[in-house]
């Protein structure tokens, strides 16, 4: 029977090199791995590495691997969550839904297990959605699991682009033909209305096509941010303004709270206003008839903090996996929001973008950019 561990545990340094040398030891093993294009890692009993294959020392540019022996898949992999508790890899909340760690669990009792992972990595901010096989193994006695990475970002992103685009576009463009129909048989009376849904139609429509566009040039390093004055009350006031028309069918009310030491700031109020749009509208989706969701903002000594609450508090699988590249509640391969304006806000704006969601009080969203009043050196902000 495999002997199981707790998932703080580690193995000493000498049990690593003994473990290490027996792997090593295995040449047929060795070179097979080493022949695999993916990412594979040879996992311990505490889930440390004993052994990685040269795919590895590839991705991460290393020149040797024995300094990744003894870490754990998400500390290799330098993932944000790895070192958020003192236990290290597999130990915090947001572990409870990696697929990596139950994966490598499984295959500890016995079972070949494939499963899927998303992973934001620490410093680049890159997030990366990867498939992860777990497979038990034994050598001379002693059980390992050999767990192979495989990067499929690009499929999932293609896929995701794919889907909003034959889903979103196609059926918006498919209401502009029928209203478009509509409108060569309209008695005058009724051209204004029609004219005001074709316009509000078209505009979702192109807003669509820039978002995704933003976000492919954000990932890619390919975005331009245009900084220039901004009036937060004035943006908060739009942002309202957008859903009030929609409460008599909601029910929804949107209400603003503006702190008026805030006059006005340097930023890029395009982009701003896209995230406060994505964090909005999941806010208003997430509500109930007769709620009220608040848009708001003050400054906080040499920030400006824009905040977003609705009553809804989110289920614990959603809270731990807002933020992550391919998660939606809405659906397979749908919805950037709440990622993209994580990735808006502070890898281009220069800002933190973070949430608090508990009973009793509601989800709030916080936006917190820097507090810069001029245009600093070669014309660009300090955040920059």
């Amino acid at each position: 029977m495999i002997k199981t561990h707790s998932l703080e545990e580690r193995a000493p340094q000498e049990v690593i090199e003994q473990q290490a040398s027996l792997v090593r030891d295995t040449g047929s093993l060795n070179a097979l791995l080493d022949a695999d294009p993916s990412i594979v890692l040879v996992l311990n009993q505490y889930r440390q590495v004993v052994y990685a294959n040269q795919a590895l020392a590839r991705f991460l540019k290393l020149d040797e691997l024995g300094c990744v022996f003894g870490l754990r898949p998400g500390e290799v992999l330098n993932c944000v969550n790895s070192d958020l508790n003192p236990g290290g890899c597999g130990n915090s909340e947001f572990c409870k839904t990696c697929g990596a760690l139950n994966a490598i669990l499984s295959s500890q009792e016995g079972n070949f297990d494939i499963q899927e992972c998303r992973i934001t990595r620490k410093e680049t901010g890159d997030a990366l959605d990867l498939r992860v096989w777990a497979t038990p193994h034994s050598i001379i006695g002693e059980h390992f699991t050999i767990f192979a990475v495989q990067d499929v970002s690009h499929e999932k992103r293609r896929s995701m682009l794919e889907r909003i685009f034959f889903h979103d576009v196609l059926n918006t463009a498919g209401n502009l033909r029928n209203f478009a129909v509509l409108l060569k048989n309209a008695r005058p009376e009724e051209l204004p209305e029609f004219a005001d849904d074709i316009l509000r139609m078209s505009e979702g429509l192109i807003d669509v096509i820039q978002t995704q566009r933003e976000i492919t040039q954000a990932e890619n390093g390919d975005l331009e941010v245009k900084p220039e004055l901004c009036r937060p009350a004035e943006l908060v006031e739009e942002m309202a303004a957008l859903y009030r028309k929609q409460e008599p069918v909601t029910g929804i009310r949107v209400a603003t709270e503006v702190s008026g030491a805030v006059m006005e700031f340097i930023t890029d109020p395009v982009l701003l206003r896209r995230i406060l749009l994505n964090i909005v509208k999941n806010a208003v989706e997430a509500s109930r008839p007769g709620d009220t969701v608040t848009v708001g903002c003050s400054r906080e000594g040499e920030r400006v903090v824009f905040r977003v609450h609705n009553p809804a508090v989110m289920p614990e699988l959603v809270r731990l996996q807002v933020f992550q590249r391919s998660f939606s509640t809405k659906g397979a391969g749908r919805g950037l929001g709440t990622y993209g304006a994580r990735l808006l806000g502070e890898r281009y704006l220069g800002g933190t973008v973070s949430f608090t969601s508990e009973p009793g009080k509601g989800t709030l969203f916080s936006i917190g950019l820097p507090y810069i009043t001029r245009i600093v050196t070669g014309g660009e902000p300090a955040f920059l």
